[in-house]
């Protein structure tokens, strides 16, 4: 019998990290490039939505239509080019502005795009129904779902994966990292 896997993060209110918050928020307005995002993404809590499916209905005693039988399913979106993408939310609050109905599981940023990439969509994004939506895809993509499954030796050329350890930079040092990805 399947066992139900053990929250990421037990006490977890559902808020939105604030680190991802506050780079979303920088992008959006203009004072922060995407590397920020991507950085704070990284190792943040995300919500993936589930959704109740019907898979058989019945007529019941008062001539009404009802649920007989339905499913939890992972939903996709679709964009006007076909291609398919994995939601993902950074907080409870997103996930209700897209889908109140959708229950939200946790997983890491890391995670997700595994799933994707397992899945052969083209994208996940965060966000979707704002406050601010972003678009990991691509080299990026592949690159985060690759670290995740200990894969990092199996990616194209595009994508260079560096694991350094360094001393934390003094404050007035700020480096900035420009990765490919469409918005």
């Amino acid at each position: 019998m399947p066992s139900i896997p053990q929250p990421l993060v037990p006490d977890d209110d559902g808020s939105a990290d604030a680190s991802v918050t506050s780079a979303l928020t920088a992008f959006a307005a203009g004072t922060a490039e995407a590397g920020e995002v991507i950085t704070a993404l990284g190792g943040a809590r995300l919500l993936v939505p589930v959704v109740a499916l019907l898979t058989e209905s019945e007529v019941g005693e008062h001539g009404l239509k009802q649920e007989k039988e339905s499913e939890m399913a992972l939903p996709k979106l679709v964009g006007n080019d076909g291609r398919e993408a994995v939601p993902a939310f950074t907080g409870v609050e997103a996930l209700g502005l897209w889908r109140p109905d959708a229950r939200p599981i946790q997983a890491t940023t890391l995670q997700v795009c595994q799933a994707a990439v397992h899945e052969g969509v083209a994208a996940v994004v965060i966000d979707v129904a704002g406050p601010v939506p972003f678009v990991i895809e691509g080299a990026l993509l592949r690159a985060f779902a690759a670290v995740e499954s200990g894969t990092v030796d199996r990616l194209g050329p595009e994508v260079t994966v560096v694991r350094m350890e360094e001393e934390p930079a003094p404050p007035s040092r700020r480096r900035r990292f420009g990765l490919p990805f469409r918005r």
